[in-house]
This record gives C-alpha cells, sequence and structure tokens, in this order.
C-alpha cells in the first residue's frame, strides 16, 4: 500500500523536473491533501470489508447451524 501511495502521490504531486532540492508550497499542499484522501478511502474500504467478512461469516454460521438441525 504504501508503495502505491507514494508513486501515485509523487505522480500527482511532484513535477518530474526538480528546480528545487525541498518540496515547493504547492506540492507540498498537494501530497498532504492526497494522502489524507487516500488513507481515507482506504480505512473506509477496510472497514466496508470487515462488515462483508462478519456478514459471511453469520450467514455461513446459520447455515451450519440449519444443517445440524
Amino acid at each position: 500500500m504504501y508503495r502505491r501511495m507514494t508513486a501515485a502521490c509523487q505522480e500527482k504531486c511532484i513535477a518530474r523536473t526538480f528546480r528545487e532540492g525541498k518540496l515547493t508550497e504547492g506540492e507540498a499542499v498537494c501530497l498532504d491533501r492526497w494522502v489524507a484522501k487516500y488513507l481515507d478511502v482506504h480505512e473506509k474500504l477496510g472497514k466496508c470489508l470487515t462488515t462483508m467478512s462478519q456478514n459471511d461469516e453469520a450467514a455461513l454460521q446459520k447455515m451450519s447451524e440449519q444443517q445440524q438441525h
């Protein structure tokens, strides 16, 4: 995840030709916003996948209980 995020942020926010050794203010703002969005989406996706997994587990448990009776 970190490698993909780094590559995507660099591609979107940092110019291919470096004029300065440090990030410009615009680059820094872009990176901050991009990372925040990326992590927010990652967190939401993780919660969604957890919910789906729990629902699947509950359904399997219910099926197992029905087969035992």
